[in-house]
């Protein structure tokens, strides 16, 4: 798995607690968040995807500052179209990647916000992602020309150049841009625009049909960028044995029952054709492939809170591997207390992964 990408999560939360999360005062400082950041570089992973919503500390502002205190983390950045214009944003983050030697990537979100507090509205999902699409081709647009005009339904610039200019580094000509979503409109999207297509942690059969259908939907929409590639967002809960991992997941989901999920369902807001498929995935059972953990999604668990993946390192590996031999090749795993498992699955699972 020597070509596959490791990342982890940076919660980004003014609330302590986060998925079970230590909670302590501190736990959003600078010196933290750094301590994740460092922890990262010493512990083998790429970065860690940065999350984002109104209410919640800027992630740019964040991931700016994390850049600056490390030497080769990786900020995932997530932003969504509205929050930023496509000209200012690519302004931004190429500033950023020439600061730090090339190290950005971009997460566009497109799913539900407090739209209203920062002076955006959207209509329908057909034309949320209709501007999301154009967010992303003027973006990359900014980022590989000079002198650009662009009159979209939803955005325009005239004679535009973003500066500085993003700097080519072999194959990578500008920073990544992922992007999730299993609606047709959110598959079409990044069947066309993104560069990597993240999932949430369903079983192996779903990620498999989705990678074909994604794939076929290339072809028919005449994409005209490198090959889509394939990620996977999910919780890995990794113990010395099984019995531990089972034993600890099980406590943590009845721990969540209790307080009714408090802490762990920032995707809830809105339900999003994604998240409704790993709530469905529970009528299929608790645990679904080898080791996919569906329970936690019955009390409270959202987004890549909803599934994890439990076991020793070495069945957590082998599960991953599943996942890579489909095509995946971006894996951004999580679990809390997020510093403790950053050292833990750094030591114990990405050694197994790099065979």
């Amino acid at each position: 798995m020597s070509s596959s990408e490791f990342l982890w999560y940076i919660p980004n939360d003014t609330k302590p607690g986060h998925r079970g999360d230590s909670t302590v005062e501190s736990h959003n400082s600078l010196e933290t968040l750094t301590n994740h950041a460092k922890a990262l570089e010493e512990h083998g992973w790429k970065g860690a995807l940065i999350g984002t919503g109104w209410g919640r500390p800027d992630t740019f502002t964040v991931a700016t500052a994390l850049t600056a205190r490390t030497t080769s983390f990786e900020p995932l950045i997530a932003i969504r179209p509205g929050y930023w214009r496509p000209a200012q944003f690519a302004s931004a983050a190429a500033t950023l990647d020439q600061l730090s030697g090339g190290r950005v990537r971009v997460n566009i979100v497109s799913g539900k916000d407090n739209l209203a507090a920062y002076g955006d509205s959207e209509g329908d999902q057909a034309q949320r992602y209709t501007r999301t699409r154009e967010f992303m081709r003027l973006v990359r647009k900014l980022w590989t020309e000079e002198s650009v005009t662009y009159e979209g339904e939803h955005f325009r610039v005239a004679e535009s150049t973003a500066a500085p200019r993003i700097q080519a580094c072999g194959e990578r000509r500008h920073p990544k841009l992922y992007f999730g979503g299993a609606s047709e409109a959110a598959e079409s999207v990044a069947a066309t625009e993104a560069d990597v297509q993240l999932f949430w942690g369903e079983p192996l059969d779903g990620v498999r049909e989705r990678i074909e259908r994604l794939k076929s939907l290339s072809k028919a929409l005449d994409r005209n960028l490198a090959p889509l590639e394939f990620g996977l967002r999910i919780t890995t809960l990794v113990r010395e044995t099984s019995a531990e991992a089972w034993a600890d997941a099980e406590a943590k989901v009845a721990r969540m029952a209790e307080d009714n999920g408090t802490g762990w369902h920032d995707h809830r807001q809105s339900i999003a054709v994604g998240q409704r498929r790993l709530f469905d995935l529970n009528a299929r059972g608790d645990v679904l492939d080898d080791n996919l953990y569906t329970a936690p999604g019955r009390f409270g668990g959202g987004g890549a809170g909803t599934t994890w993946l439990v076991g020793s390192a070495e069945e957590v590996a082998r599960s991953l591997r599943k996942y890579r031999e489909l095509g995946i090749t971006h894996f951004v795993l999580s679990d809390t207390p997020y510093l403790t498992e950053i050292q833990r699955q750094g030591d114990q699972l990405l050694p197994l992964l790099r065979d």
